[in-house]
C-alpha cells in the first residue's frame, strides 16, 4: 500500500513539471513577453537572497548589506558567478571576524 502511495505521489509531482516543458516549446510569444519571462529567474533569485542578506548578523545588519553591495559590484564588472559568490562570502567573513 505504501509503495502505491509513493508511486502516486511521484506521478502527481512529476506531471506539472514535465507537461509545461512540452507545451512551452510549441508556443510563440511576442518579444516583450519573452523579455518579461527571461527576467523571472533573476527576480526570484533576488527574492530568495535578499532576506538572507539582511539576516547575516542580527546585531550588525550592515554587514550583510555590504556583502550584497560587493556582490553587485563584482557582478557589474562581469566576473563569473562563482567569483561573485566567493567575493561576497569573503567580504562578510572578513567583516564578521574583525
Amino acid at each position: 500500500m505504501i509503495f502505491i502511495i509513493i508511486i502516486g505521489m511521484s506521478i502527481v509531482t512529476l506531471l506539472p513539471r514535465i507537461i509545461p516543458a512540452f507545451i512551452v516549446d510549441k508556443l510563440q510569444f511576442k518579444e516583450w513577453v519573452n523579455r518579461w519571462l527571461n527576467a523571472i529567474p533573476y527576480a526570484a533569485l533576488g527574492a530568495l537572497i535578499f532576506p538572507g542578506v539582511l539576516s547575516v548578523n542580527a546585531d550588525k545588519p550592515y554587514i550583510g548589506l555590504i556583502g550584497g553591495i560587493v556582490a553587485i559590484m563584482l557582478a557589474y564588472v562581469g566576473l563569473n558567478v562563482i567569483f561573485v559568490v566567493i567575493g561576497s562570502i569573503l567580504s562578510v567573513f572578513l567583516l564578521t571576524t574583525v
